[in-house]
């Protein structure tokens, strides 16, 4: 009988012949980490300190795609900055065993950043600013483009043809998604033309591990071609003003390394509320792995819906108010 799930395969054993196969001496500690996309484990070894296995979700991303996103790890850490790349062995940085195609990783050790001062949000802006002019080097040719109708429209379309609105909420749902689409359509337009180029993609607090060296960044797994403000907004937080005092810090440290287009600050509201969608998507079609209802047991009461409808017409103001 087939396999119900992808991952249902993937047994202690399975990860550890596949440190064994790149050159490592396991010790037999597997410990899982904290992530639902792909299966990560911390894998302790007799030879080193433990180093971190990735396996990369069956049929989500292309090998060449996946490629891409090892060689621009590297290609920033070659160019000296933090960031956590594959490791490389026989020329090779993508492995497959037993139909899961896997990379390794040294682990990294620090904690969430908080910042808190002003030294921190420019450290972390300049940083940021390194990597987009890298990032501007050359295009993907494999990696996802950042388009607010894939995020957004075919995220709404899906939740409702899938059935899981509450069938109270739903003429409201659509309603509002219809109205925040067309308004995120219009600030688009707004800021167009816009450069792009090679972003991190998913650069929230908890992709960041900060140490007394500084920021080092990790997960490029959502990396992706599109504007640099996208990964500048998702580390700001708070109210408006709190959130334009750690922005303007942010481009101050961005500055010294990078010219940053302001007009891109339009699109910071329009981002957030693709953000907002795209999640609930997310776990809707991630339904089926049992580690998702396992860790969000809530996606499926009417009280996420509700507060999910309520965020959009909190964003559809939102976006109506001058940028930060």
């Amino acid at each position: 009988m087939p396999a119900k799930h992808p991952y249902s395969t993937l047994t202690p054993d399975v990860v550890i012949e596949a440190i064994e196969a790149v050159g490592h001496v396991p010790d037999g500690r597997v410990l899982a980490l904290n992530s639902y996309e792909n299966r990560v484990y911390q894998v302790g070894r007799d030879d080193g300190p433990p180093v971190v296995v990735k396996f990369y979700r069956p049929e989500r991303w292309s090998t060449p795609a996946i490629l891409e996103e090892h060689e621009f790890a590297l290609e920033l850490e070659r160019a000296e900055i933090p960031v956590v790349a594959p490791e490389v062995h026989g020329g090779r940085t993508l492995f497959e065993l037993s139909g899961f195609r896997y990379a390794v990783y040294r682990r990294q050790g620090g904690h969430w950043p908080e910042l808190g001062s002003r030294d921190e949000r420019m450290w972390m802006g300049r940083f940021l600013a390194r990597i987009h002019a890298i990032g501007r080097i050359r295009p993907f040719r494999h990696r996802a483009r950042l388009d607010w109708r894939v995020m957004g429209r075919d995220t709404a379309d899906y939740l409702l043809a899938e059935g899981w609105i509450p069938s109270h909420i739903e003429a409201a749902y659509s309603s509002l998604a219809d109205d925040a689409l067309a308004l995120v359509e219009q600030r688009f337009a707004e800021a167009t033309p816009y450069r792009t180029l090679r972003l991190h993609g998913d650069c929230h607090p908890g992709n960041v591990l900060w140490t007394d060296s500084g920021p080092h960044f990790v997960d490029l797994d959502d990396c992706m071609t599109g504007p640099a403000v996208q990964d500048l907004w998702m580390l700001l937080s708070g109210r408006p003003e709190e959130m334009s005092v750690q922005l303007h810090d942010l481009l101050e440290g961005y500055g010294e390394f990078a010219d940053f287009d302001y007009h891109e600050l339009t699109l910071i509201e329009p981002l957030r509320t693709l953000r907002i969608m795209h999640y609930a998507g997310w776990l809707a079609r991630r339904w089926e792995d049992p580690a998702f209802p396992r860790a969000f047991p809530w996606f499926e009461e009417p009280k996420f819906w509700e507060q999910h409808v309520l965020d959009l017409r909190e964003q559809l103001a939102a976006m109506e108010e001058p940028p930060l």
